[in-house]
């Protein structure tokens, strides 16, 4: 990651911040003393005189050339300064730079004497001045005096109250800010927003301890945005300590931690004589020293709860005002330890890549047109990496055209390895069953929706929903949008794959996931068979038939899916239908049989997917095996004319969405654990729930010869359900207490609906071309959209005051003669009134 041009370092000759001119006797070993003190441990490069010096009558070579490389000059006013020849030519030279030197800025400091004092000579000063009238130089002493007095300064009687200690922070403070912004590296790039969004965070409660948490995947510039925000701040803190590879260190050996809690305490307190003997007693030496003094810590790639109560256990350790800020990939370990405020490190843009891209290879921002189409392709490659880019752009640098094409036919079949070895550092400390799941991810369900990849991996065994949540805390996956998509960034993706490659790169055959298609019609066709327990499938080139027939040789296969675009032309002989019995998850776009094949025993199947396709009936003629496993079945757009729950007795999920020709649906036997049914647009004409007394959602939308819907019992989880029937003309929702949403669009039949005495649930009501005469509101107190458009019939509506919640509402083309909606304080926001 890097900044613009515009934010990179102001480029010196300086080769000091400060240069202090003070009077030894007076307060060297005391004033002065803390103030160089102060200055170093902020980073501020001081000159301070402490040499004993032989004295002349005229100042070395050295001292005027430490004044002239002094970017600010503290001249230091003391009772005795103007009785030192030494002194006042020092001062000579100081404003002799100020007038010549426009980068370089004297500040005086009135310690124990008056601005006025300096200026016309009195008191002491006046004293000391009349001594040296008669030596070389007085005039250019004195005229030097009454301009230094001129300029701003402090006094420090009227700042702070006289308190050294504050004063000298606000000297230091002001030289701080007076320096040129300072950076890691000159090269970064993008940056800038970044660091203000952090700055602006820690910026929102400046007088309270923060804890804030830079979360990010591996390579995305987590290290690089924490420094840049520790050298723009650190200035504003008195202690400070920048703890780099946490997760490194505390496990190299016991004393790990040990040695990290030392660093802190070392660096905050600025004494390297502490010692901590263990974790326990650094524990402790950080409760009783951190409270002291307002500190900002930084620690830097934290994969672990035990190191963050190690080092920044509880904010009772540190003083109000004080900050510390974590960077990680895990982010569990920042939720574990409740911090609130996360930032999520936003890869480059593009533009950002380009420009990071080009001064690594060509040492400036300028693009060189003829590497405009290859840099693209770089930076594509790269997708936002900082690393990838940084990594690349160093490779490329000063080499020609041949050389970029090279390199990036070389990525399309070995991924970058430098790359590969920080990203997987995140992989490696993933258990055994999330490393599986990472691995499916990589190489099968990327970009697939979250629910039907927790259907997938529930299939194969793995606990889904906590490796899913494990992953996306520690950056390996992001979960997108509202339909909440698997998306993993490219250079993950690459790191997956190659781990499930590397060992046998040349051997497809023994992998245990293969993708590639090439590889894979490679095995089929020549009937080579594999020990892959996964295949996924985009078949564009090779047929059904030698898929089935390869498949005979796949006898550890637990995962199938393929998705085929070629129509299907023919049924296949009985000997060319085959599927392994090892099948848990099976997913076939566009299956070519009518049937499951005869020989198929689908004992171990979890999850069957076959939509598109032209299944008329689980099992050919007589058969009929019942499987025990099936938790999910999806036939969706598929050729299905009858159904029997018989066979599937512990389905979870049935989905038989536009199965136009499905006119029966069996239910003979209780299915205890069926949460949804979806028989949207089939031609079923009757339902009873009373067998499936579990069920969460029905979808009956589009069921246009839908005559009866049975709910002869309670049914509590009954949630969601969905009806769009000419034929309905009566629903009795008594026994369904619970639901969420109902949507009778098109029931335009429906003279009677039955609802609970209450349903404080029912957020949802559509009714719209309903024949309903009444609605009474009273008893769905929490409605908050409710369609009544098109419901001619209505005569009486009941809107009682108590409807908090309704945001949306639609009485359009009603024939009400009279309209009291008695809302009250209603937050709605779209109501519809069209032709009422």
């Amino acid at each position: 990651m890097a900044s613009s041009s515009t934010t990179s370092i102001q480029k010196t000759s300086f080769k000091y911040d400060v240069f202090l001119s003070f009077r030894g006797e007076d307060t060297r070993t005391n004033f002065v003393d803390h103030l160089y003190d102060a200055l170093k441990r902020q980073g501020i490069d001081t000159y301070k005189d402490d040499k004993n010096l032989v004295k002349g009558n005229k100042i070395n070579k050295e001292l005027v050339k430490a004044i002239e490389e002094s970017r600010f000059h503290i001249i230091v006013f003391s009772k005795n300064y103007a009785s030192s020849s030494w002194c006042l030519d020092e001062l000579v030279k100081i404003m002799e730079c100020q007038k010549t030197q426009t980068q370089q800025t004297a500040y005086p400091i009135f310690y124990d004497v008056e601005p006025t004092e300096v200026r016309k000579q009195t008191g002491a000063f006046g004293e000391a001045i009349a001594n040296h009238e008669n030596k070389v130089g007085a005039g250019k002493w004195r005229e030097a005096l009454k301009e230094i007095a001129d300029l701003a300064g402090w006094e420090l009687k009227k700042t702070a109250n006289g308190h050294e200690v504050e004063f000298i922070k606000i000297v230091v403070k002001e030289i701080l800010l007076r320096l040129p912004s300072i950076s890691v590296d000159e090269n970064l790039v993008g940056m800038r927003t970044r660091i203000n969004d952090v700055v602006s965070s820690l910026n929102a409660s400046p007088h309270e301890f923060q804890i804030i948490g830079i979360w990010g995947m591996g390579g995305s510039g987590k290290t690089t945005l924490a420094r840049a925000v520790f050298d723009q701040i650190s200035f504003q803190f008195e202690g400070k300590s920048f703890v780099a590879n946490v997760r490194e260190v505390s496990k190299l050996d016991f004393s790990g931690l040990k040695k990290l809690q030392q660093q802190v305490l070392r660096d905050v307190s600025n004494d390297p004589g502490i010692t901590v003997n263990n974790v326990l007693d650094g524990k402790s030496m950080m409760k009783k020293k951190m409270p002291g003094r307002k500190v900002l810590v930084v620690l830097d790639d934290v994969d672990h709860i035990e190191q963050l109560k190690a080092l920044a256990g509880e904010p009772s350790w540190f003083m109000s005002g004080s900050k510390v800020i974590i960077t990680t990939r895990e982010k569990q370990v920042l939720l574990a330890h409740k911090v609130n405020l996360i930032h999520d490190v936003n890869l480059l843009t593009d533009e950002e890549a380009i420009c990071l891209l080009s001064r690594c290879a060509f040492g400036k921002e300028i693009r060189i047109p003829r590497y405009k189409e290859l840099s693209q392709k770089v930076v594509t490659y790269a997708a936002g990496l900082p690393l990838t880019i940084t990594v690349l752009g160093s490779f490329l640098c000063n080499v020609n055209e041949d050389v970029w094409v090279d390199t990036l036919e070389r990525l399309k079949k070995i991924p970058l390895e430098e790359t590969l070895q920080k990203l997987e550092l995140s992989y490696m400390h993933l258990d055994v069953d999330c490393k599986d799941i990472f691995l499916d991810v990589a190489c099968l369900l990327k970009g697939w929706k979250e629910e039907d990849a927790i259907r997938a991996l529930e299939s194969r065994g793995f606990h889904a929903i906590r490796g899913l949540s494990v992953l996306e805390k520690k950056a390996l996956i992001t979960i997108y949008g509202q339909d909440r998509y698997l998306v993993m960034h490219d250079h993950i993706e690459e790191m997956g794959r190659h781990i499930v490659r590397r060992s046998n790169p040349d051997e497809p055959g023994r992998h245990n996931r293969l993708w590639i298609e090439e590889e894979i019609e490679d095995i089929l066709v020549n009937d080579l068979g594999t020990e892959a327990t996964c295949i996924r499938l985009f078949a564009t080139k090779v047929n059904h038939k030698t898929i089935m027939k390869g498949l005979k040789k796949m006898e550890k296969l637990r995962f199938l899916h393929v998705d085929y675009w070629t129509p299907i032309n023919r049924e296949l002989d009985e000997d060319s239908q085959y599927l392994p019995n090892s099948l848990r998850y099976l997913k076939w776009k566009r299956y070519p049989l009518f049937f499951l094949p005869k020989k198929f025993q689908a004992s171990n199947l979890i999850a069957l997917e076959i939509p598109y396709s032209r299944m008329k009936q689980l099992w050919g003629g007589r058969e009929r095996k019942v499987l025990n496993k099936l938790r999910f079945l999806d036939l969706s757009c598929s050729s299905l004319r009858t159904f029997d729950l018989g066979m599937t007795p512990n389905l979870e999920i049935l989905n038989f969405e536009n199965c136009r020709y499905l006119v029966e649906f069996h239910m003979p036997l209780r299915c205890p654990k069926l949460k949804s049914i979806n028989l949207n647009g089939s031609k079923v004409s009757t339902l009873d729930l009373r067998l499936v007394p579990n069920i969460e959602t029905l979808n009956l939308m589009q069921c246009l010869d839908l005559v009866k819907l049975d709910i002869p019992c309670e049914f509590p989880q009954l949630k969601l359900l969905n009806a769009s029937s000419p034929k309905l003309r009566s629903l009795d929702l008594r026994l369904v207490p619970n639901i969420t949403t109902l949507n009778l669009n098109g029931c335009c039949d429906l003279v009677e609906l039955d609802i609970p005495c209450e349903c404080p649930q029912l957020t949802f009501l559509n009714l719209r071309s309903s024949k309903l005469r009444s609605i009474d509101l009273r008893m769905i107190p929490n409605i908050e959209t409710l369609n009544l458009e098109e419901c001619k019939d209505l005569v009486e509506l009941y809107m009682p005051r108590e409807c908090p919640q309704l945001k949306s509402l639609n009485l359009s083309c009603l024939t009400l003669r009279s309209l009291n909606l008695n809302l009250g304080p209603s937050s709605i926001a779209t109501l519809k009134l069209e032709r009422t």
